[in-house]
């Protein structure tokens, strides 16, 4: 899939995204029709989300391993006796010391900071999976989005023909004795309404034309797919249930609980005190002998013996398995919805741009023969295109309405990346 986030995780790496780096993104000719695979594909290889995405993925993956490095040593050099008085006058009676410090982390710090970088190098695993699938879910939308200003500018076009060739209907009529002057001027109205229609729905066209070539990062110049924005799954059956297990939203909400478990463990080791060993060398310039040293630090506990850290992060532990809970119990609820929603658009869709549709055609196509042949009045005539025109608006809005809650229930159901590389 375009802009692929290879999301496989073991406990000392992080994920990166790295399939739409190396393709470059499919060319489109002027005036080419342009599928949503060729938009989705565009939009992965030139989203900016999806670089922030991939910086956020490298920064995790540079805080793992600062969380595996272990504390610089350090060495310190001490000058005593010197500048004094009497027989400390000069640097005849210095001293000098030399000594080597190194810190000794114990209860395990080390090892519980890498696992709150593993815990969050996960996260930012999912988060970029997350933001993969807002994107596909937002180019699918303006892409419907799209296609419909382009179905609704098709439509006032043809209305707007229609329109026309009614004005001149009423013309004939009217020079010919058989109607008065108001069915022209009627019908010049009509046609007057159905240009400032076409041009509103160009202005449509344009911005949403506009908003899906800032998402995939070229100019739209051509048609979009008819077909895909006409095709309708009509084969929805009774609800079933979908477990939330496995979706983005839930592998979230277990990574903000890793997340938390592991800062729990990490406040923990910091109760430990660490120890300080040091080792030096004393030099008496006076007498030229030199003496080795010795030392141990250990803090005392006195003010800060880190209990409420552990109390905190027990605390955001608590709230991130509570959060896990009521995200388990929204998602479920929001397919539910989409799925519901789903199968009453495809049902809206199937019926507009079918039964609805060829009625309403074929009623429009009879009230034309018979104002023309003088049966039937132009009010009748006008009551027939109107009814036609609202209803290709409805089949389009329906149509419209099938794609974006198809689109919300993938996003809602898509699974979350393996991060565990099994």
């Amino acid at each position: 899939m375009y802009r692929l986030i290879a999301a496989m995780l073991a406990a000392a790496s992080c994920a990166t995204i790295a399939q739409a780096q190396s393709a470059p993104p499919p060319v489109v000719e002027v005036g080419a029709t342009l599928s949503l695979d060729q938009a989705l594909s565009m939009a992965g290889a030139s989203a900016p989300s999806l670089d922030a995405a991939e910086a956020d993925i490298n920064a995790a993956a540079a805080a793992r391993t600062v969380a595996g490095l272990r504390p610089n040593p350090s060495i310190s050099v001490e000058a005593e006796n010197v500048a004094g008085s009497g027989p400390y006058r000069g640097t005849q009676s210095l001293e000098t010391t030399t000594s080597f410090a190194l810190p000794i982390e114990l209860g395990g710090k080390r090892s519980a900071r890498i696992g709150v970088a593993d815990a969050r190098s996960r996260r930012v695993a999912v988060q970029a999976a997350i933001t993969q699938a807002d994107l596909r879910f937002n180019v699918i939308q303006a892409y419907a989005e799209a296609a419909a200003a382009q179905q609704r500018l098709v439509t006032a076009s043809d209305q707007a023909r229609i329109a026309a060739e009614g004005f001149r209907a009423a013309q004939v009529r009217v020079q010919a004795g058989r109607a008065s002057p108001i069915e022209m001027q009627r019908a010049d109205v009509a046609r007057i309404n159905a240009d400032a229609d076409v041009e509103r729905a160009q202005r449509l066209v344009e911005v949403s034309r506009f908003s899906l070539s800032k998402l995939i990062g070229q100019p739209v110049s051509g048609t979009l797919d008819t077909n895909w924005f006409t095709g309708v799954r009509s084969n929805y059956g009774p609800l079933r249930e979908i477990d939330s297990t496995g979706t983005l939203a839930m592998a979230a909400a277990e990574a903000d609980l890793a997340v938390a478990d592991a800062g729990v463990r990490l406040a923990r080791s910091q109760r430990v005190p660490d120890l300080t060993v040091g080792a030096g060398a004393r030099y008496m310039r006076e007498t030229g002998d030199t003496a080795a040293l010795f030392s141990l630090t250990i803090p005392l506990p006195l003010f800060n013996n880190g209990k409420a850290a552990v109390d905190q992060a027990s605390s955001e532990r608590l709230r991130a398995e509570a959060q896990k809970r009521v995200t388990a119990l929204e998602v479920d609820q929001a397919i539910a919805r989409a799925q519901a929603e789903a199968a009453n658009a495809s049902t809206s869709a199937v019926t507009a741009k079918g039964p609805a549709l060829a009625a309403a055609e074929e009623a429009a196509r009879i009230a034309r023969i018979g104002y023309r042949e003088g049966k039937f009045g132009q009010l009748e005539l006008l009551d027939a295109e109107r009814t036609l025109a609202e209803t290709r608006l409805a089949a389009i809005d329906a149509l419209l309405n099938y794609h974006n809650a198809q689109a919300q229930l993938e996003r809602l159901t898509v699974r979350a990346p393996d991060l565990e590389g099994n």
